[in-house]
């Protein structure tokens, strides 16, 4: 019973911190953004291109700092005072987007990088947690569950945003538009605050080093060491060095696919509507990819993932109408879930446990600068052509890249 609880308050995190995923990373806050950036002067490719830009300085802080804080929270007691103080970071920005003046697009944007770190710096120790709460055995199923109900937790205060919004533009109720997004910042950051609690209160690091008196040296001299270590761990090396590659498309994706919308001229309703109805897609095939895993091992469930996001890439290229987005969204709603929750706990059973939280660093670290490259190839890419869609569709080449070397990492099976 105890492990059962520990398991739910561990998934329920994924239902408080999903809300940000859907309302800061992906719909409400880039619509906002640009919003403000247009009503500034800022033309459509280029503030695309300063979110790109923005979210790979967040990234380049993350990636730097992600296996010094893995080191560091390796030891014993570190770990959810680590994960404590980034959550407080990123709920604290979130809040604080929704007095952001609304003729202020940089300070926006400037924020955003607080979101983010803090966002992301939780979910290292979060993920790290993985191997406190659950058995070796159940780690594909309770990750794949975590990513579900984090899906099925975000539609809620998404759907209270989106109503919110919807009744400004319609001028059902008495509010400015700007305002109503606003309060879809602090919707946000409280729920993503109270869901928080039973992470808090139930949730403890099972293992870990004894403590040193110079915790920050000791941390960066096991950070060196195990850097050196790494390509030791042939299997956990490569498999590094293909999620680099192929989460690089996935994180872009999903950060700028409102952005790609707006500059196809869909509608901000049409955007927030079809996001939605992604969220809710997406929640039983992340349960099912985990199902699916059990039986073919995960190795082949991510290869399932990757060749939708390939097939993703080529459509996005001649995406014109709202129903073509539609088509893209309900295609990435399949697999974005799934190849992000097999991807974690696939790690989480090639690495040593007493190593988790450091290890994670590194899992953060290759992830984080492959989220620099992304959003950096979509930018560059769409000044240069004047188009995002062949930023878009340049992506496609990291999906087959980590494809490539996926096949080079065992096999593993929790049937």
């Amino acid at each position: 019973m105890k492990r059962e609880k520990t398991e739910k308050s561990w998934m329920l995190y994924d239902w408080a911190n999903s809300a940000y995923s859907v309302v800061i990373t992906t719909a409400i806050f880039p619509i906002y953004y640009k919003s403000v950036a247009t009503a500034q002067g800022v033309n459509t490719v280029n503030s695309t291109a300063y979110l790109a830009y923005t979210v790979s300085i967040a990234t380049l802080i993350l990636a730097i700092l992600g296996p010094l804080l893995g080191a560091v929270a390796n030891y014993e007691g570190m770990k959810k005072k680590l994960f404590f103080t980034f959550f407080a970071i990123g709920s604290v920005a979130t809040f604080s987007l929704a007095f952001v003046p609304s003729d202020n697009w940089l300070l926006l944007l400037i924020l955003y990088v607080f979101t983010a770190v803090g966002f992301h710096g939780a979910n290292i120790f979060y993920d790290s947690f993985l191997v406190d709460v659950t058995t070796y055995e159940r780690m594909d199923y309770i990750s794949a569950k975590g990513f579900g109900l984090g899906y099925i937790g975000s539609t809620i205060p998404f759907l209270a945003s989106i109503v919110i919004i919807i009744s400004a533009q319609m001028e059902w109720i008495s509010l400015a538009v700007s305002t109503a997004s606003k309060l879809a910042f602090i919707i946000t950051a409280v729920w993503w605050i109270t869901f928080t609690i039973p992470m808090l209160r139930h949730v403890t690091q099972q293992s870990g080093l004894p403590k040193p008196p110079k915790v920050i040296q000791a941390s960066l001299h096991t950070t060196w060491h195990t850097l050196k270590q790494i390509p030791q761990y042939r299997h956990v090396f490569i498999f590094l060095i293909a999620y680099f590659f192929y989460i690089d498309g996935v994180g872009t994706i999903i950060a700028m696919s409102t952005a790609y919308g707006t500059d196809l001229n869909i509608s901000a309703t049409t955007l927030l509507i079809v996001l939605f109805v992604t969220q809710l897609v997406a929640a039983p095939f992340s349960i099912l990819y985990g199902r699916l895993a059990k039986k073919y091992g995960p190795k082949r469930m991510l290869y399932v993932g990757i060749s939708v996001y390939i097939i993703v890439c080529i459509y996005a290229f001649f995406l014109k109408t709202a129903i073509d987005f539609w088509i893209l969204a309900m295609l990435v709603a399949t697999s974005q879930g799934g190849i992000q929750s097999l991807s974690r706990s696939y790690f989480a059973q090639i690495i040593p446990k007493e190593k988790a939280s450091e290890f994670f660093g590194f899992y953060n670290i290759f992830g984080k600068f492959a989220s620099i490259m992304g959003p950096l190839l979509v930018a560059t890419t769409a000044q240069l052509t004047g188009s995002t869609a062949y930023g878009v569709f340049s992506l496609i080449i990291l999906f087959i890249i980590g494809g490539v070397l996926l096949k080079f990492v065992p096999n593993v099976s929790n049937a």
